[in-house]
């Protein structure tokens, strides 16, 4: 028989997306969670004793909540395309007066400190993306009380995750906004999210929440008639007040001039969904390569949100980015509750 979500902790069905870099500090979270949802602090790029602190100031709320930990991968990175992506960028970087840094080769080796923080304060909630975590991380959580979910974009890559152990998965669609969350190497999911998601829920009997190109009520429903017990929302919460989005960003989201969303490795190394600019454009044959080139290109990224210049960051949004709204986080989860 196939488990269920438990019963309260998703109450409203609406989960509000962990987005790091930024957006998914802890006003919005509580902001979710407060409102009958489930926010989530976004645990990448910040240092351990960084999300120790929101952990903390999220928990004195006595609200529930849940994190999410990117698992460093261990994918091979070709130096030589790096080391010459990074001799393309360099006109730019001087136009910017900014300096290039060397490459940093190593993935987010803060990974056991942050799992161990976690371990001690037991949010509600954990999701791991990018890979599955080891065996003994999920069991060592789940004992803590915790439960655990896996972003996963295939009925393989589910099927992979219910063995190791997990309480749920997220099944992502390339839809989505930000990075794409594949760990096993084949295609993406061709057909919309309602059938990812049945494709998921008939592979797996753990539940399964829904992520990518969610933008209306409607869009929520027919994820929700496929078999998904919650829907994940991202790009639905970056024009929020309590969304940590920065200013460049938020004004792009609502700025006609942009047309359409596409899939880039150009900022990071690692395919992710955002608004389409001249950036993505220019460096469209970026080599893989993550988080490498995620640093690579940090000071160029700062240096145009600091100019106020869409063109040269990234402007990580799914497909639905049209439908967001400037609206309280409260607001939000209304509409897309069940």
């Amino acid at each position: 028989m196939d488990r269920e979500l438990p019963e309260g902790l998703f109450g409203a069905g609406v989960v509000g997306a962990p987005m790091a870099g930024g957006p998914s500090r802890p006003p919005l979270a509580e902001a979710v969670s407060a409102s009958g949802g489930l926010g989530f602090l976004a645990g990448g790029y910040k240092a351990p004793d960084a999300l120790a602190r929101e952990v903390d100031e999220l928990s004195a709320t006595g609200l529930a909540f849940g994190v999410n930990l990117f698992v460093p991968a261990d994918e091979p990175v070709d130096r030589e395309a790096v080391l010459a992506y990074r001799e393309r960028l360099r006109p730019l970087a001087e136009r910017l007066g900014v300096e290039l840094p060397e490459p940093r080769w190593a993935d987010d080796d803060a990974y056991p400190a942050k799992l161990a923080h976690l371990l001690e304060r037991r949010p509600a909630v954990v999701s791991f993306t990018f890979a599955l975590p080891p065996a003994g991380d999920v069991a060592s959580l789940r004992r803590a009380g915790v439960f655990v979910l896996q972003t996963v974009t295939s009925p393989d890559e589910a099927r992979a995750a219910e063995e190791l152990g997990v309480d749920g998965v997220v099944a992502q669609h390339a839809a989505a906004g930000g990075h794409f969350g594949a760990f096993l190497p084949a295609p993406a999911f061709a057909g919309p999210l309602p059938e990812l998601v049945a494709a998921v829920r008939a592979a797996v009997g753990i539940p399964v929440l829904a992520a990518g190109g969610i933008g209306t009520a409607e869009a929520a429903r027919a994820v929700r008639a496929a078999g998904a017990g919650a829907v994940q929302l991202g790009t639905a919460f970056l024009r929020t007040p309590e969304a940590g989005t920065n200013p460049v960003q938020r004004a792009a989201l609502a700025d006609p001039s942009f047309e359409r969303t596409a899939q880039t490795r150009a900022f990071s190394g690692k395919t992710a969904r955002g608004l389409e600019n001249s950036f993505m454009r220019e460096y469209a044959d970026a080599p893989a390569g993550y988080p490498t080139v995620h640093y690579l290109t940090a000071p160029l990224r700062a240096a145009a949100v600091a100019a106020g210049d869409a063109q040269g960051t990234n402007l990580w949004a799914g497909t639905a980015w049209k439908e967001a709204r400037e609206e309280p986080a409260a607001d939000v989860v209304a509409r897309f509750a069940v």
